[in-house]
C-alpha cells in the first residue's frame, strides 16, 4: 500500500471515529447537542445526526426520547410520529447487522427552529446531572451484542405504536420515557436502566391497550 493510501485510510479512520462521538452520560450527550453550529435558524435531523454521529445506535434512541419527552418540542403535531419513525429505522438496521445508519432525504432534512431547541437544552442541564450521578456500569451482559439487539426490538415496539399513541393522553410520554431510559442504559452501559426502560416498555403498551380495547 502506497504512503497516499495509507493516509487516505488513516483518514477515512478518524472521520468514522468523528462521526461516533463517545458519550458516558447525558450530560455528555447535551454538550454533543449544544455545539451544533448556530449559523441556521433551524436545526434539522441531520445536523443532530453529525453531532452524535451515524453509529450511535443508544445516542439515537435517548434523544428521540427527550425530544417525545421535552416541553414545546415533543408537542409540535406529528414529532413522536417522525421521532418514531427515526427509532424504527436505525433500530431495523441495527438488527439487520450494519454499522452506519442511513436514513432518507426527507427524513434528515426535518426541522425545528433553534429558537425552541436553545429554550429546552438549558431545563435538561440540571435533571441530567442528578440523573448522571445514578448510573454506573451495572449487569454489562445486557447491554453487548445480544442486549442492544433486544433494545431494538423493543425500540421497534415502541416505535410501531407511538403514532395512535398521540391521540391516548400522556402514553407518548411514556413511549419517549421508555426511549430514554433504553438510550440512556446502552450509553452508560446500565443493564439496570435497560431493565427499568423495558418495564416501562410494557406497563405503557398495557395502558394503550386498556385505552383501545
Amino acid at each position: 500500500m502506497s504512503e497516499s493510501d495509507t493516509s487516505q485510510t488513516a483518514a477515512a479512520e478518524v472521520s468514522e471515529e468523528e462521526e461516533a462521538p463517545l458519550t458516558a452520560n447525558l450530560t455528555e450527550l447535551l454538550a454533543l447537542l449544544e455545539r451544533i453550529e448556530r449559523h441556521n435558524p433551524n436545526i434539522s435531523v441531520d445536523d443532530v445526526l453529525a453531532a452524535i454521529g451515524r453509529r450511535s445506535f443508544g445516542p439515537m434512541l435517548l434523544i428521540a426520547g427527550l425530544i417525545t419527552l421535552a416541553p414545546l418540542i415533543g408537542d409540535i403535531p406529528g414529532m413522536p410520529t417522525l421521532m418514531a419513525l427515526l427509532v424504527l429505522l436505525t433500530a431495523g438496521q441495527l438488527l439487520a447487522g450494519r454499522k452506519r445508519f442511513w436514513l432518507p432525504g426527507w427524513l434528515v432534512r426535518r426541522s425545528i427552529s433553534r429558537e425552541k431547541f436553545d429554550k429546552v437544552l438549558p431545563y435538561m442541564k440540571k435533571p441530567a446531572r442528578w440523573v448522571d450521578k445514578l448510573l454506573r456500569v451495572r449487569l454489562p451482559w445486557l447491554t453487548g451484542y445480544w442486549g442492544s439487539r433486544l433494545t431494538a426490538l423493543a425500540g421497534i415496539a415502541i416505535a410501531l405504536a407511538m403514532p395512535p399513541m398521540e391521540f391516548i393522553p400522556f402514553t407518548a410520554n411514556g413511549a419517549g420515557l421508555a426511549l430514554a431510559l433504553l438510550g440512556l442504559g446502552l450509553v452508560a452501559r446500565d443493564g439496570l436502566v435497560l431493565l427499568i426502560g423495558f418495564t416501562l416498555t410494557v406497563a405503557t403498551f398495557a395502558i394503550v391497550g386498556v385505552n383501545l380495547f
